[in-house]
């Protein structure tokens, strides 16, 4: 009997010991505010991370979505709304997006030119942005619905304005999750990032961190520029924030109030900046082990030899090219001695080789990490560029709009890219590239080293990023990681008032002195000549 007692209470000592290791298991509620394309693909492996971890995740997400498909089987809740305009808008504002870039690239002949055009692109975004938010915020029954699940916090891509609006509506923190807002003129103005003109490249502006003298000349003009071009409609938020919110406000004073910003970076692909507590870089946090590919697939691979393959893709955004540019690409794939996977929606080109075949999807992923892969031809996305780092993959850039030609540059100039322009794009210089990238082995050597720099990190990227997640709605927030900038006027945070008080002091003294002076100057001269009389 003593023994079965003992056998007992040594068997609950034991569970309560692996309940201790296991310590307090927090469930929270977390309302998802989304953005298309490759921006939803990152915020969806977080909340696959969430739900795994018991979370509860509920996306608003509205009819005209072309990324964003609700399933009744998902984990995940979906709260869809109606907006006044259908995915064919979304789609030719996508479309006229890519076409201002390849058409207007920004050279310095074109640069007004071209920022104007973005310009009036983006007010267009915005004003469905606008309409998206009323779709929200005045149906009474969706607000009252979310109101009544007590969240506990809101994730957000400011990309997509309003989440922090609804989050501040229903009282619960917000985080941020993005790569860079438009020129990044949010982190910059909201977020109070600093962002010296002198060694850190403005967005868009295809810099390095060390630029010349007239490169500098441009990175300055790009910040002013930018935050001329897109704080020109920042005044039209204001008012509706304002209004929404019943007291005079400003769109940076509500997205200052975000707790944490996840930026989609790190330092194996960004160039050493300052940045502030409440900033955390996560990038990569959607790379994985590479999975075994599907059969045929994986005998065409291994049909390849000791030659390899190339794994080609210009994402999700561009479905079709001319034929003459599909020609183009296609007569220089075949001069290759590997096998190419290019994934392709378009029409079949005429000068196909019998070495490429074109798929309407790939596995991205699961091609980059496998073991005969030699080069990934790429437009530059932040999630494809990332999965090549991952996998240690040379690239050859193809940038097309966006921030693809700033990727781009940075693989660049790291060392791990040969950059291509697609208006001007011959087969030659496509084959020229891949060859370059293939045979020369500094390539694969520098992308290797990026390799190991992302794979060495205390704590991966997904779960530093679902940590702040989590800690934010532990704590009600991370007031204490919010810099005092917040809280400071323009000129104050210039310290222009300093320097004013200190100019006048200096400029009084030196008055008072100079008057002194010529005081005594004349007194002197009054006696001399009295003197002298």
């Amino acid at each position: 009997m003593a023994t079965k007692a003992t056998g007992s209470k040594k068997y609950l000592q034991l569970l309560l010991f692996q309940v201790a290791l296991l310590g307090p298991v927090f469930c929270g509620n977390v309302l998802v505010w989304p953005t298309e394309g490759s921006h939803w693909l990152n915020v969806k492996v977080v909340i696959q991370e969430l739900i795994r971890r018991r979370h509860g995740v509920t996306i608003l997400v509205s009819n005209a979505s072309l990324f964003i498909k609700p399933r009744a089987e998902a984990t995940e809740k979906f709260e869809v709304y109606n907006v006044p305009f259908k995915k064919d808008t979304v789609e030719n504002t996508i479309e006229d997006l890519v076409a201002l870039w390849l058409n207007n690239r920004p050279t310095i002949l074109t640069f007004w030119q071209f920022y104007k055009e973005l310009g009036k692109l983006s007010k267009k975004w915005q004003q469905m942005n606008r309409l998206m938010c009323d779709a929200v915020l005045t149906n009474r029954e969706l607000m009252a619905r979310l109101q009544g699940s007590s969240y506990d916090l809101l994730l957000s891509d400011p990309v997509t304005l309003c989440g922090d609006l609804l989050a501040l509506k229903l009282a619960v923190p917000f985080i941020y999750s993005l790569r860079f807002s438009p020129a990044s003129t949010l982190e910059r103005h909201c977020g109070k990032i600093p962002a010296p003109p002198s060694y850190t490249p403005a967005a868009l502006s295809e810099l390095t961190d060390c630029m010349s003298f007239g490169e500098r000349i441009k990175n300055i003009m790009s910040y002013h520029l930018q935050d001329y071009i897109f704080q020109s409609y920042w005044g039209e938020w204001d008012i509706y924030y304002s209004k929404v919110l019943g007291r005079p406000t400003t769109l940076c004073e509500t997205m200052g109030k975000a707790e944490i910003w996840l930026i989609r970076t790190y330092w194996d692909f960004e160039f050493p900046r300052p940045f502030l507590p409440n900033f955390e870089f996560v990038g990569g946090l959607h790379c994985q082990p590479a999975k075994p590919l599907p059969q045929e697939m994986e005998e065409f691979v291994q049909s390849s030899g000791e030659h390899g393959i190339v794994v080609f893709s210009l994402g999700s955004m561009v479905h079709n090219l001319t034929d003459e540019k599909s020609n183009v690409i296609a007569r220089a794939l075949s001069q290759l001695p590997q096998k190419v996977l290019w994934r392709y929606k378009g029409k079949k080109p005429e000068t196909l080789g019998s070495n490429t075949r074109i798929y309407d999807w790939i596995p991205q992923n699961d091609l980059l990490g496998h073991p005969l892969t030699k080069a990934f031809i790429t437009h530059g996305g932040t999630n494809g560029i990332y999965e090549a780092i991952y996998h240690g993959i040379p690239m050859v850039g193809i940038p097309m709009f966006a921030d693809q030609h700033d990727n781009i540059a940075r693989m660049r100039a790291k060392g791990a890219a040969v950059e291509l322009d697609f208006s001007t794009l011959k087969t030659q210089d496509l084959a020229d590239a891949l060859n370059t990238v293939i045979n020369n082995s500094t390539y694969k050597e520098n992308a290797l080293r990026l390799s190991k720099i992302h794979h060495d990190q205390p704590v991966k990227p997904l779960d530093r990023a679902v940590f702040w997640i989590e800690f934010v709605m532990r704590h009600k927030g991370a007031k204490h990681l919010r810099p005092a900038a917040h809280h400071l006027t323009w000129y104050q945070y210039h310290c222009l008032d300093v320097l004013a008080f200190l100019f006048t002091c200096t400029a009084t003294a030196v008055f008072i002195l100079v008057k002194c002076c010529l005081f005594c100057c004349r007194r002197c001269g009054r006696i001399a000549k009295r003197k002298k009389d």
